[in-house]
């Protein structure tokens, strides 16, 4: 999809890091924009951000994990545009721990947002997609999809299944012939809220305020907030997506490489502590 101007795009995790970014780097090639987060007041905040572009954007509330909500994400978009060409499946939550102590609550809500999120996505938005004379998905996964991530099993559980999602929409698509593409995005170290979020929300986004871990998973998770604290800016992220939309390109894997480098450096540093 070469020509982005005048597309509409709705983005899930929109309110923050590289759902914001990527509203905003869309928004500069003209795009317009249907901003969806369950946090009412961050979304109010970011869509004031992309606004200031000078960008058409709305902004619809919307807990992903519930199905007749995404659904009446996609109404709130084509009554507002008419029309949908770019899904972008970024919203994403995750919780620590060791996989047999996370509650099956928890469980539950990161299969909901990372999972059946873009699963609900996909069954409200691909008729619309279908629809048009091109169109593209960018589904936003985790280099925790492609290796595992220690003491984050129920986010490296959705994320793993996201890339298998993404195999097979791209397949199924294929079957149609329909000129919609497919991106999965797999950031290593991405400097964006989400470790923070484990604190500021949970279940029916209410803040859980703070996590119970034993010291080895309290390591990890430092390492982890290390790791996205030290990444690259969401900016360079959401220009990349733009980039992949406008080039078909299926994996788009910003800063992996750094992830693995680091993670393998400070595991190795955790055991010799030991």
């Amino acid at each position: 999809m070469k020509e982005l101007g005048g597309r509409v795009a709705v983005i899930t995790g929109a309110s923050s890091g590289i759902g914001l970014a990527t509203a905003v780097a869309l928004a500069r090639q003209g795009v317009r924009l249907v901003m969806a987060s369950q946090n009412e007041q961050r979304l109010g905040e970011a869509v004031r951000i992309v606004q200031s572009t000078g960008a058409e954007v709305i902004g619809v509330p919307t807990d992903v994990g519930d199905e007749a909500a995404v659904k009446a994400l996609a109404e709130a978009a084509v009554t507002r545009f008419g029309e949908v060409h770019l899904l972008i499946n970024n919203a994403g939550v995750f919780v620590p721990g060791y996989l047999w102590d996370i509650s099956q609550l928890d469980w539950d809500w990161v299969m909901d947002v990372n999972l059946r999120g873009p699963i609900f996505a996909l069954r409200a938005f691909m008729p619309l997609l279908l629809q048009q004379d091109e169109a593209h998905v960018v589904n936003v996964a985790s280099s925790g999809g492609l290796m595992p991530t220690i003491a984050h099993a129920p986010y490296c559980t959705t994320k793993h299944a996201i890339v298998g999602l993404s195999k097979a929409l791209r397949a199924d698509i294929s079957l149609t012939g329909a000129p919609v593409g497919v991106t999965v995005v797999c950031p290593g170290a991405v400097a964006t809220p989400i470790t923070s979020q484990a604190r500021n929300t949970g279940p029916g986004g209410v803040p859980r305020g703070s996590f119970e871990l034993d010291p080895r998973t309290a390591e990890m998770w430092n390492v982890m907030r290390k790791f996205t604290d030290d990444g690259i800016d969401p900016a360079d992220v959401g220009d990349m997506i733009v980039t992949a939309v406008q080039d078909n390109q299926f994996w788009l894997l910003p800063n992996a490489q750094v992830f693995y480098d680091l993670f393998d450096q400070e595991l190795d540093d955790l055991k010799a502590q030991r």
